[in-house]
């Protein structure tokens, strides 16, 4: 009897353990950069991904005037995308998290002091986030929350202050996610003292265009370096692999979608952090993630039938 309900307990914490949820492990891919990569809704609608960043928020910071640039998607740069709401709504029905990006490769963003960080947070919560602004270019809608793709070196400073504004607008009713997007070597020059925060709830690690950590050096160099960040992030974070869809997608880096699902994917998924994979981009994810969906989350199936085991 003991053990039954010891069985019985052991199930239900497992089943509402963030790591068993499906909504807390699957594919996360970035949209905007291509206005030949279909709409936001038809990626929504594939089925393949669990979260969206819409890409990007080029122009931010040190009084600059924001610009949204969406690669043809919408009148972006004159700043009114509101053909996208209906879009948005409908991912968020689907129960993907959509959030916007901040920042990218290209752009005119950054920080000049802790009170900048708060103006920026409360124009990105005010705009994107609250569900209230009426003029936004991307009108009333209310995104989930921000990703972090800051990779300009200068601009290191600020980043941890920009996280906990925006967290600081966190209710019991509407949480704000957060997402960072650093390189895979440690520590990033940029989103290492924000990520330290812990207010991370996504962190997609690029593990492309460093021959250091990426794939270049093989199978045993990108495990190795999936584990130190593993190691070495915040208790709550969720670690994500970030892979280029195609060849194309990025200079270096590149893994077939078979090699993720056979051979990296049963290494990495036993890490306790372990939240699934990042892609860039939808442009280029032709078949990369209808290959590796199937794997992507099946680890939290053998753990939960592994632990139950461990007690019968």
């Amino acid at each position: 009897m003991a053990t039954k309900t010891l069985v019985l307990l052991l199930s239900l914490l497992i089943a509402f353990s963030p790591l068993s949820s499906s909504q807390d492990c699957g594919i996360s891919v970035y949209w905007g950069h291509n206005a030949f990569e279909g709409s936001l809704v038809q990626a929504c609608l594939s089925g393949f991904y669990q979260y969206v960043n819409i890409a990007s928020l080029a122009a931010f910071g040190c009084g600059k005037t924001p610009v949204l640039d969406l690669a043809g998607h919408c009148d972006s740069p004159s700043g009114s995308c509101r053909v996208l709401i209906t879009e948005i709504q409908t991912c968020q029905s689907l129960g993907i998290k959509v959030l916007l990006s901040l920042g990218g490769s290209a752009g005119n963003y950054g920080l000049c002091s802790s009170d900048d960080a708060k103006q920026v947070a409360a124009y990105l919560y005010d705009t994107f986030l609250s569900g209230t602004n009426t003029t936004g270019p991307l009108g009333p809608v209310a995104l989930d929350g921000i990703d972090f793709d800051i990779e300009f070196p200068s601009s290191s400073l600020y980043w941890d202050d920009l996280a906990r504004a925006l967290k600081n607008y966190s209710t019991p009713e509407k949480k704000v996610y957060l997402a960072a997007a650093p390189e895979c070597s440690i520590p990033d020059p940029n989103l290492d003292a924000a990520i330290q925060t812990g207010l991370f709830d996504y962190v997609w690690v690029q593990f492309y265009n460093n021959p250091q950590c990426d794939y270049r050096g093989g199978i045993s160099s990108l495990v190795a370096a999936w584990n130190q960040w593993s190691a070495s992030l915040p208790e709550g974070n969720q670690l994500f692999l970030g892979l280029p869809a195609s060849p194309a997608a990025a200079g270096s880096g590149y893994v077939s979608p078979i090699e993720v699902e056979t051979q990296i994917l049963p290494v990495i998924s036993h890490s306790e952090n372990y939240g699934g994979v990042m892609l860039w981009n939808k442009f280029y994810d032709i078949d990369f993630s209808l290959i590796i969906k199937p794997a992507v989350c099946s680890f939290t199936l053998h753990r939960k039938d592994s632990l139950i085991s461990m007690v019968k």
